[in-house]
């Protein structure tokens, strides 16, 4: 590193609206990753940023030092176009678990790198980790051995992937300054970028159980993801869908892998398989497919038994318990039930979703830090959907508890949370578009 460059002076450039050049870019991220840089100052950096942004140069560089911070996964061993998924996180939001296997199903590579749950929004790996024995920890070697045996794997970021990325994330996290538009693409491109993919799909959620609350903001999110991908010579896009009521029915860890298991088996509620099979036809397109025949290619995968095969051979390699993929009735559900009703006659208008997953992890099935334990077991049923005409009779959740007190707590938010109006409001769409 060059003796010319000082923290100060770069957060001074930025601080007062400068461009911040490549050089500097790359003094700061390893001085992230080796820890020369103190707390204090990245702190300042990083409120300065949040502030006053980063042009698109400043990102190219920025998510570019993220991603040489540590290892570039090479999969050039494996033959297939090497697809990925990510979604900007959400409430009930169990996708990745039934769109990875159809993928693969369909002859395109599916290297899924994933992450935990944090606060209102559920992680991939807790869902997957309520498969007995499935083991999330793979080392990078053992990663591309399983994707080139089962064509996909779902694991956990390794400690030598982008590792620039975790100590920036966890100052985000502790200094306000998480809800930057550049801070939040740099941290999602430079991971899945790292993997070695060739092609990324982005689901961007828009609605209060989002972190994008409106359309105009994950517009300009998803935007700014494709072009960090397209400059890295990456194919991607961007679907942007509705998270202003839950996604399907399950919310929870062990629920929302049954329920994910069950779209492999020809079941599932209408919302879940439709943004399902929407992703995995995008992926299927950014690996070359003809749109037309995309859509054909994944719902036959889904329907003839290739897609639930494509997983069971996943599980085997990362040693999950196969039994609880032809039967995901064996997954673990909590011993007590008690149900949410209507509090009055009308119709379910609004839901603000971010307080039904705040309701989830009050019952345990979220964290609200990364080290929090979690009960797998525990979870919502959702019962009612947003247009709908309720009674005081009508169940709105079921909660799945072990502890009365727990539910006692959620069922508290979750009556905050809804909103019963004497004439229907049309629900949102599920897709509202997409960018490529």
């Amino acid at each position: 590193m060059s003796k010319a460059l000082r923290p100060q002076d770069i957060i001074r450039t930025k601080r007062e609206r400068g461009q911040l050049t490549a050089e500097q870019i790359e003094f700061i991220i390893q001085g992230v990753t080796d820890g020369s840089i103190p707390d204090y100052q990245l702190a300042a950096l990083l409120m300065a940023i949040f502030l006053h942004g980063l042009d698109d140069d400043e990102l190219r560089h920025w998510t570019a030092a993220m991603v040489n911070s540590g290892r570039v996964v090479d999969l050039s061993r494996i033959a297939p176009k090497k697809v990925d998924k990510h979604s900007t996180g959400g409430v009930g939001d169990k996708v990745s678990i039934c769109l990875a296997p159809i993928v693969a199903a369909c002859g395109v590579a599916v290297p899924m790198i994933s992450g935990r749950g944090l606060g209102h929004t559920g992680g991939t790996l807790d869902k997957l980790e309520a498969i007995p024995g499935f083991s999330t920890a793979l080392t990078i070697d053992r990663f591309t051995d399983v994707v080139e045996q089962a064509g996909l794997a779902l694991i956990g970021q390794t400690d030598d992937l982008a590792p620039a990325d975790r100590r920036l994330y966890a100052l985000r996290d502790i200094t306000s300054t998480v809800e930057s538009i550049p801070l939040i693409a740099s941290s999602i491109m430079s991971k899945k970028i790292a993997e070695g993919i060739d092609g990324l799909v982005l689901d961007v959620k828009v609605g209060s159980g989002a972190f994008m609350k409106d359309l105009s903001s994950a517009r300009e999110l998803a935007k700014t993801l494709c072009a960090i991908g397209n400059g890295a010579k990456k194919a991607v896009a961007a679907v942007l869908s509705d998270m202003s009521q839950p996604l399907g029915r399950a919310i929870g860890n062990a629920n929302e892998t049954r329920e994910a298991i069950e779209v492999l088996h020809g079941k599932g509620p209408a919302d879940l398989v439709e943004l399902t099979l929407v992703l995995a036809s995008e992926m299927l397109m950014l690996a070359g497919e003809a749109p037309q025949s995309a859509r054909q290619r994944v719902e036959t995968a889904r329907n003839d038994g290739s897609a639930l095969a494509a997983l069971r051979r996943c599980v085997e390699l990362q040693n999950g318990d196969t039994a609880v993929v032809d039967d995901p009735s064996k997954l673990t559900i909590a011993s007590q039930t008690s149900e949410v009703l209507a509090a009055r006659e009308g119709y379910l208008s609004q839901i603000d979703c971010e307080q039904v997953g705040i309701a989830a992890m009050l019952l345990g099935a979220g964290r609200l830090r990364l080290d929090s334990k979690i009960d797998h077991s525990v979870g919502l049923t959702y019962l009612s959907r947003l247009g709908e005409r309720v009674t005081t009779d009508t169940p709105l959740f079921r909660l799945h508890h072990n502890d009365k007190d727990a539910a006692q707590r959620a069922t508290a938010r979750l009556q905050q949370a809804i909103t019963i109006s004497d004439a229907p409001r049309p629900a949102p769409p599920l897709v509202y578009e997409t960018i490529r």
